[in-house]
């Protein structure tokens, strides 16, 4: 800094205030030493910023799968919100592993990262425990807080399962398949209980079929997609716990040559950008992860700036899904082949 503010013709304060309050200093003056920082290519240690108590620049965001879209779009509006208050997000994915959680929670904690978007991979609340322990702050996002001592941004997934259930029974499915994904996973576990809820109020009987299924991947809806072929009578309609699943389950009967909706309707939960753009748009239950994530990360530089005062407002922020109906829902069961025409009567003498 000393070299950069005797090039730029500037005190040391001066370049400290560009860099970290640049609204403090004029145009011109910001100008000139930004062009002599670039010159010499100077960057600032963070490591001596953080041992002057200032505090970190960087938001963690640590997810359970960033090969799903539905966590790729929350990383993207919790980056849009850091980079509003002039802060930057380091994403990290625990691939539902709660070994791999804790390694990347001790790595943020070590490293003093200003504040964690968590997504927790396990059911015990172990990261959620170690995060109180550290006092790093953190927010819970796409699960709800256990205590109303803690921030988080969720959906009401109970909704989003009764919702699409309801859809495809107004369709006049009597007989509905769920691919369910891993019970450990509250999300999950509320998603099929909407759905549960659904079928126990609907008007007729639902011949109803149980898919389960260890992970919410491409792969593993195509092997749902076998066992849905394999069944001795078919149901009329599916319902997935996550588009890819859904996806998965529709590449599986397009290549054994059935057609979506006419032979079996699909319906999939997290609306991502694929569900639309599918060969057959899906019908899915949608969860703004992009708006989940800015909620989440407005909560969390919040959080991060309230200096330990007592008065500080926790909020558990809930969203209602909504369900967008598109094409792969669109058309009534098949109905059983006709039996042979009746004999015409006699005509009359």
């Amino acid at each position: 800094m000393t070299d950069v503010a005797r090039e730029a013709g500037v005190s040391v304060a001066t370049v400290s205030n560009v860099l970290n309050q640049p609204h403090r200093v004029a145009e011109p003056t910001r100008s000139r030493v930004t062009a002599v920082i670039q010159r010499l290519g100077y960057v600032r240690s963070e490591n001596a910023r953080l041992l002057r108590g200032v505090p970190s620049r960087v938001l963690a965001v640590l997810v359970p799968d960033l090969a799903n879209p539905f966590y790729a779009a929350l990383v993207r509006g919790a980056e849009d919100e850091a980079r509003k208050a002039g802060l930057a997000v380091l994403v990290g994915n625990s691939v539902h592993d709660p070994r791999e959680e804790n390694r990347y929670l001790d790595l943020f904690t070590e490293h003093q990262i200003r504040g964690v978007l968590l997504t927790p991979s396990g059911p015990d609340g172990a990261g959620i425990r170690a995060l109180q322990r550290s006092t790093v702050p953190f927010v819970l996002v796409d699960q709800a807080a256990p205590s109303r001592d803690l921030c988080s941004v969720s959906v009401d997934d109970a909704v989003g399962g009764r919702l699409a259930m309801e859809h495809l029974i107004r369709m006049g499915h009597r007989s509905i398949a769920y691919v369910s994904g891993p019970g450990r996973l509250p999300q999950v576990r509320e998603r099929r209980a909407g759905a549960l809820q659904a079928l126990s109020a609907a008007p007729q009987p639902i011949e109803f079929h149980e898919l389960p299924c260890d992970h919410l991947t491409l792969a593993t809806g195509r092997d749902a997609g076998s066992r849905l072929l394999g069944m001795r009578k078919r149901p009329t309609a599916v319902l997935c716990a996550n588009d890819l699943l859904a996806l998965g389950v529709f590449q599986t009967l397009h290549t054994a040559g059935l057609h979506v909706p006419q032979d079996m309707a699909l319906a999939g939960y997290d609306d991502i950008e694929l569900a639309a753009a599918a060969a057959v748009p899906l019908t899915s239950v949608r969860r703004p992860a992009v708006t989940m994530g800015s909620l989440a990360a407005r909560l969390l530089i919040a959080e991060t700036q309230r200096d330990g005062t007592p008065e500080h407002a926790h909020r558990q922020i809930v969203i209602e899904p909504e369900l967008a109906v598109r094409q792969s829902t669109l058309h009534p069961p098949r109905q059983p082949p006709p039996g042979p025409p009746k004999k015409a009567a006699p005509p009359p003498p």
